[in-house]
Order: C-alpha cells, then sequence, then structure tokens
C-alpha cells in the first residue's frame, strides 16, 4: 500500500475532524461475537494465535475475523 504524504494525512485529518464517523449502534469488534442474550463475549487467544493471526491479516489483506470465520467453516466443512 502506498504512504500517504503529510498534505494527504494533514487533508485526510481536516475531513474526519469535520464530519466523524457514525458509529452509533455498531457493535462487536475484534474477537467478539453476538451472544443470544445481545451481550458481546470477548474471546482470549495466545500471543502465538494473536501474531499468526496478524501475519496472516496482513498477507492476505484480510480482518482476523475474516480469517477466523474461513477457519470455522473449513472445520465445519471437514466434520
Amino acid at each position: 500500500m502506498a504512504r500517504m504524504t503529510e498534505e494527504e494525512a494533514w487533508a485526510l485529518d481536516d475531513e474526519v475532524t469535520r464530519n466523524p464517523p457514525d458509529v452509533a449502534g455498531i457493535t462487536g469488534g475484534f474477537f467478539t461475537e453476538r451472544a443470544r442474550r445481545r451481550e458481546v463475549q470477548t474471546v482470549e487467544v495466545d500471543r502465538l494465535t494473536i501474531q499468526w493471526l496478524r501475519a496472516k491479516a496482513e498477507a492476505t489483506h484480510k480482518t482476523p475475523a475474516e480469517i477466523i470465520s474461513e477457519l470455522v467453516r473449513k472445520e465445519l466443512a471437514s466434520a
């Protein structure tokens, strides 16, 4: 990915400052899932897993959640 110039970075900062993202109602996040009772549960993983997920995410341009979902689907399909 190409790096931003300083001028582009300042322009982006100005844009986000003037128009902050609307995050109202967005739930979940890194390694979370929506539970039946509408609670967010965090899943803890070890350091090696985190390092592998970050490397895989960077190499494939996917989020860690996408990678985990693919792994789970593959496991379910083979079961």
